[in-house]
């Protein structure tokens, strides 16, 4: 079976990864390099083991997590079809057809708001990449600047994040610190609404409830 060990050690993978990283640079958006994907595919793993998927889905989730953004030295937008269809062209002829499948159509429904999620290696992309907000992502260090992207603003407000399974309540949690000096949590919603709607739609399909915590209040 490919692991995630194989796939974090392929050069084209790396390639399109590292190239996604710096395109993305070059117009101040937050990293969608090696730290994002490496915590996505951490997370994704840790989330399928807690609430029970096989150790071959465990797998699929960890690669689907580390490959899910390589498509955006391409172009950010459909940038997760141009994924897929990397993954396919990398790993055709070294994965079973089924998992092959799974991994490419989770990669392909991680930021297609309007699609239905249809497996739980796309449910638990979708939940581990949308988590994942924090001041780290941020790549631009002038303060001013980060203030002209609301983007970069709310994810550089995010100084604490905690994300976990809860078998037993069956529910998924998301838990955030926000200076709200920086930014107020209005603002958060104002652009990531959507993604927790897209949570929650996910959290479902696994038989979870999502729940969002902000500063201690619950709001999801």
């Amino acid at each position: 079976m490919l692991t995630l060990a194989d796939v974090q050690r392929n050069p084209y993978i790396n390639t399109f990864i590292q190239r996604s990283k710096e395109a993305l640079s070059f117009y101040h958006y937050t990293d969608h390099g090696f730290d994002h994907v490496n915590l996505v595919a951490k997370r994704a793993k840790e989330l399928a083991k807690k609430i029970g998927l096989s150790n071959v889905e465990q797998e699929l989730c960890a690669i689907a997590g580390f490959c899910h953004d390589m498509g955006n030295f391409i172009d950010r937008i459909d940038h997760e079809y141009w994924g897929a269809l990397l993954f396919f062209e990398v790993f055709k002829n070294k994965m079973p057809p089924k998992d092959l499948g799974l991994v490419m159509q989770a990669i392909a429904n991680h930021d297609n708001y309007k699609a239905k999620v249809l497996s739980p290696i796309s449910a638990v992309l979708i939940l581990a990449d949308k988590s994942d907000v924090r001041r780290s992502r941020v790549i631009i260090k002038n303060k001013k600047l980060i203030q002209t992207d609301i983007h970069n603003r709310v994810n550089f407000a995010v100084t604490n994040n905690k994300f976990k399974a809860d078998p037993k309540k069956k529910r998924i949690t998301l838990q955030l610190e926000i200076d709200t000096d920086f930014v107020p949590v209005m603002e958060y919603f104002e652009i990531f609404t959507q993604r927790m709607v897209q949570c929650r739609r996910a959290a479902k399909f696994l038989d979870y409830k999502f729940g969002l915590i902000i500063n201690n209040f619950k709001l999801l």
